[in-house]
């Protein structure tokens, strides 16, 4: 969202320095996410489908969304499907 701004802001107000900073910053934040999936993908199980399908989510526009929903979660990290007992007094 910051890159965006800077490109509206470098269009419009002629602010090219915004962009200037915010690019490569932007970059790097990228390939940071691009080396932590390599990283992830023994310890998920994934096999290259997945790790490319991740990969692939991150430069499509809400691409993460998609593959929140598709991933098959981690049964110790996914809440319990059973309702909350609450205390009778």
């Amino acid at each position: 969202m910051v890159l965006l701004a800077a490109s509206v802001a470098k269009r419009t107000l002629d602010m090219h320095e915004a962009v200037a900073v915010v690019g490569p910053v932007h970059g790097v934040i990228f390939l940071v996410y691009l080396a932590l999936v390599l990283y992830v993908r023994p310890r998920l199980g994934w096999n290259g489908w997945t790790t490319v399908m991740v990969a692939v989510a991150a430069v499509v526009p809400l691409g993460g969304l998609v593959v929140e929903r598709r991933l098959p979660g981690d049964p110790a990290a996914a809440p319990s499907q059973a309702p909350a007992r609450v205390p009778s007094s």
